[in-house]
Parts: structure tokens; sequence; C-alpha cells
């Protein structure tokens, strides 16, 4: 038995996942080379597990070659969360545990990812000149250049790529008229799910860490602590803290943010009235939280910190906000609020760290309820058919985001900076 409740359920969804020819996969895992569902996802959970001394190196190594079997997919139909980007993000953290090992492999796989950047990066470019709106996708943290930034940021802070990226988020953050209307920068005409929708007439404003600017303010500020700035970077932040201090609702438990503004809100400057939401990574308050903590951080502002790390906390002990909560999982479920907690309280004010750690606990234990067997528990994460074993919704994330908050520890591997929280 482990020291720890939930680090019991983490080793027995590892166990249960130690080799990628015999686990128990499910139609969950229909995309292979996809991080958020496939194996890159399930391998991020052996690097880390053999990175923190809890398990053998050759697990790790066995995901990572079923990951690889086939060809991976590049260039304009990949992104970071699917084909080759996915798996170099999984390959890197193992990489850095074993020196000299992977090399080869991550050197082409860094070469097809500056490329991919700057096909992507003159294309965004060429849009803003022409005075249109992006896509989701063209940003946003699961397949555009956001996440492209976070992978550059672990690898390489000073590549010409990362600034290239950068440039481009300092200038999306500019405002744009579309149709004789001044909009923000990062309005697109879509839906959230990147498609024309009807519930959307004149498209909205994305708020969320996975596909909107909480995830391009939390790469700048990532990038400004790291000490790699471009021109208007300062400016750049300030100007999504403004978007956000504007949009900002008062819950009576504490300030939340919509998922997103719609064209009507923006015009009349109120939002439409919502039932409580969940405080998730990627969307909602718990995932915005933490990217204001890490800009306020960046940007030596100890009143807006310990006003995002208060707002946190109220986010996770909101008994209607965590009634909406209705899964475990790490996207938007009590892992992923845990983690979130977890990292935020590293690098919490001293007057905000103890509450913040508080919280923690009963999110854990919402995850895995004391006295529940862990094997059995494991099994049944597992063998979901709706969310698998992967790293977003499933068994793999869970597993990851319960080790950091049971041995009270930062991820060695940094498996968690694809999600820009770190």
């Amino acid at each position: 038995m482990t020291a720890h409740p939930a680090l019991d359920l983490a080793a027995a969804v590892a166990e249960q996942l130690a080799d990628p020819h015999t686990a128990h996969l499910g139609p969950a895992v229909s995309q292979r080379q996809n991080l958020a569902h496939g194996l890159p996802g399930i391998a991020l959970l052996h690097i880390e597990w053999a990175a923190v001394g809890l398990g053998p190196w050759q697990r790790a190594h066995d995901w990572l070659a079923a990951a690889s079997c086939e060809p991976l997919t590049s260039g304009p139909d990949s992104h970071p969360f699917h084909g080759a980007p996915a798996f170099a993000h999984a390959l890197a953290c193992a990489a850095n545990h074993l020196p000299g090992a992977y090399q080869s492999a991550l050197d082409i796989l860094d070469q097809q990812m500056a490329a991919d950047v700057s096909r992507r990066v003159d294309a965004a470019h060429r849009r803003i000149n022409a005075g249109l709106l992006p896509a989701l996708a063209e940003f946003d943290t699961i397949r555009g250049l956001t996440g492209y930034g976070a992978y550059l940021l672990r690898r390489n802070p000073d590549a010409a790529a990362l600034r290239a990226v950068l440039d481009y988020c300092v200038r999306l953050t500019l405002p744009i008229t579309h149709d004789g209307e001044p909009l923000p920068g990062w309005w697109t005409d879509t839906g959230p799910s990147g498609r024309p929708d009807d519930r959307f007439p004149g498209g909205h404003a994305n708020n969320g860490m996975a596909h909107g600017i909480g995830g391009v303010l939390a790469l700048l500020a990532l990038a400004a602590r790291q000490g790699t700035f471009v021109d208007g970077h300062d400016a750049a932040l300030g100007r999504i803290l403004v978007w956000l201090d504007r949009w900002r609702e008062d819950t009576g438990r504490g300030p939340a943010w919509p998922y997103w503004v719609t064209r009507e809100e923006l015009r009349t400057g109120r939002l439409t009235p919502t039932a409580p939401r969940r405080p998730s990574w990627c969307y909602g308050t718990a995932g915005l939280a933490r990217a204001q903590q890490l800009a306020a951080l960046a940007l030596g502002d100890a009143r807006r910190q310990v006003d995002a790390e208060n707002t946190l906390v109220a986010s996770l002990t909101d008994p209607t906000q965590l009634k909406a909560t209705t899964d475990n999982g790490l996207c938007h479920g009590f892992a992923g609020l845990a983690h979130v907690a977890a990292r935020a309280a590293d690098d919490a004010h001293p007057s905000t760290v103890g509450q913040l750690r508080a919280t923690i606990p009963a999110l854990v234990a919402a995850v895995h309820p004391p006295g529940t067997d862990a094997a059995h528990a494991a099994s049944e994460l597992i063998q979901d058919e709706e969310r698998g074993p992967g790293l977003l919704d499933g068994a793999a994330g869970i597993a990851l985001t319960l080790l950091a908050p049971s041995t009270a520890a930062p991820p060695r591997s940094a498996w968690d900076t694809c999600l820009l929280i770190a």
C-alpha cells in the first residue's frame, strides 16, 4: 500500500495500464496519436511515474513505442494534441530524465514543429492583414499556436519559432474592426465548437484555457516569467486582463467568468444570466484564475495575484459551482481542479497558500472517496466506454493529477506544460 489513498488509485491505474498490448483501451482510444484520448497521453502517466521513482522506465518506453508504431501525422493535419506534436510533447517529457535518449527523434520532430509554426504564423498574419476574424484553431491551446508555444517554451525559450508565436499572440490581442464594429482580436464568427452555430449569431469571444484567450494569457505570462519577452508583451497581458476585468461577475460567493461573450452581450455590455457553471480547467473560473495568477506574477502585481488566488479558493469551495462539476476528469472534473489548486499553491502568496492547499483534500476525496477499493475504481475508470483510459477525460489524466497533491511535490516530468498551467 502507498502512503496516500489517492496514490493507491494512481498506482492501480498505472498497473492496469502497464502494457499497451494487453491494457483495455476500448472505443475511447480511437485516435491512437491523440494526446487527449490516445497513447501519448497514457505514456505521460508512465513517464511521470518513472520520473518520481515509482515505476520502471521500460513501461514509458513501451507506450512511446506503441504510440509511434505507425507513421506520425504531421503538417496541416496535425496540431499540439494530435500527431507528431502530441508525440513530441510526451517524448520530450521522457528525454528530460534520460540524457541522450530519443535525441535524434526529437531533433526531427523539432524541425517539423518549427516548419509547422512558421507556416501557421505566416497564415495568421495574412489573415489579420486582410481584416478577417480568426478561427479558434488558429490560436487555441489544443489545436493552435498557443499550444505550439507551450511546447516551444519548454523545449527552447530562446527559439525564433517561440518568439514568432509570442509576436503573433501580442498582435492577436489588438482590436479588429469587422463589419464596421470594433471587436477583440480573438473574436471568432463561429460557435465554441469552431463551426457555424445559430445560437451564436455574430460569433463570440472565447475566454477558456483550452480554446480561448485564457490560454494566450497563460502562455504570455509563462514566457515572461522565464525571461522571454517580445515587443508589446506587457501591453498584451494588460489588454487581456482588462477584458477579463470587464466581464468578471460576482456570484455572491466570489468572482466568476463566463465561458464566452456573445455579440449581443458585447453590444449591450450585459451578460445573459446562466445557471452556475463548473469551475474547470478547460472552461471556467479555476483555469482563468490560475492564468491570472501567472500574469500577476509576471507583472509583479501582488494585489492581482492575491485576488486571483482568493478567486480560485472561492470557486473550489462554492457548493453551487462544485455541484455543476459532474465528472472526475482532468479537463473539466474534480481531478483537474485538485491539480490546478496544487499548482497554484506552489506559487501562492503567503497569505493565501494555506487556503489553497486546504481545498485539495476535498477535491481529491471527490475523485477517490475514502474506503474505496483502488483496484476496482481503477478498472471502472479505464473501462468507462465514454471517457476511457486517456489523458484529458480518462483514467491516465486522473492518475496524473492525483500524484502532485498526494506527494506534495510538483510534477517531475512537466507533463502538464501542455495545459499552460505551469
